[in-house]
């Protein structure tokens, strides 16, 4: 493998806490696109998982929409509307183009959004950045710019805007995680996959114990106008930052979808006055306070 694809390693302090893989080698109907994994808390528990037997088309962390103007950028079946979940031959692949930056605690790059053909359906911009957030506890951001063709719109849609029932709106910035039991979601006023999924709350919260490893508390945020919570926990664990839950979203022809997502990620069960208590201090640190 060269070394422009190759995978990167994310540090914290000099502590490993996350692979990027920028370029994998899958095949078509698993939705081909760049992925974090394994993230690991800071002790080294594992919190994500990619190519699960359930789903094997869920890739640690990452950013997937299963309809982008019909192609299929998340993999597995596309739900048809009036037909269900069905095999097709709409899969296209998300591709690193280039680095713009390399460190150890910061990546930037290129992407191209392609349909099954290899047009571009849309451009991207992505930094993801690791940082010490306090103790037992790292911070991964990760800025995203989508750009639409100059001649066309683009409009992302999801099961749910092609006629899928039950809260089905996924697509955007996806977390698979793991568990070795049902998870617990909440957010500061929610609790339950029932209650938070579809909600609009600034952040949304997992805490779990992995298969391999100890307790982790996980928290979200990063909803942009018109973006949802789509959360799993019982069928399997996930969060995302759903693009189009209940209606698409359209970028115009030459315009762009600008996001901004945050993840903390914990060592240990926390509650949401903690979480609260830890953005708390962080907004005293980036107004100057110590």
């Amino acid at each position: 493998m060269s070394a422009e694809v190759a995978d990167q390693e994310l540090l914290v302090e000099g502590v490993p806490v996350a692979r990027y893989v920028p370029a994998p080698d899958l095949a078509a109907k698993h939705g081909p696109r760049p992925y974090l994994h394994p993230v690991r808390t800071l002790a080294g528990t594992p919190v994500t998982d990619a190519l699960p037997a359930d789903h094997v088309w869920h890739l640690g962390a990452s950013l997937a929409v299963q309809d982008v103007n019909g192609t299929n950028l998340w993999g597995g079946r596309t739900y048809v509307r009036d037909q269900g979940y069905t095999w097709r031959a709409d899969h296209g692949r998300i591709v690193h183009t280039g680095w713009q930056h390399r460190s150890a605690d910061r990546l930037d790059h290129r992407l191209h959004w392609c349909d099954p053909a290899g047009e571009v359906l849309l451009t991207e911009r992505r930094t993801l950045t690791a940082a010490a957030d306090g103790a037992g506890r790292w911070r991964l951001e990760i800025d995203s710019t989508l750009t639409a063709p100059a001649d066309r719109e683009v409009v992302l849609g999801s099961p749910a805007t092609n006629g899928r029932p039950g809260g089905a709106g996924y697509g955007g910035f996806f977390w698979r995680g793991v568990a070795a039991e049902t998870p617990r979601v909440f957010t500061a006023s929610r609790t339950g996959e029932e209650a938070v999924n579809g909600c609009a709350e600034p952040w949304v919260a997992m805490t779990g114990r992995a298969p391999q490893g100890g307790a982790y508390t996980l928290v979200f945020s990063g909803l942009a106008a018109g973006d949802r919570w789509f959360v799993r926990a019982g069928m399997y664990p996930g969060v995302c930052v759903a693009f189009a839950f209940a209606q698409t979203a359209t970028i115009p022809a030459g315009q762009a979808r600008r996001n901004h997502y945050q993840v903390v990620i914990a060592d240990g069960t926390h509650t949401a006055s903690e979480i609260q208590r830890w953005q708390a201090d962080r907004s005293t640190r980036g107004a100057g306070g110590s």
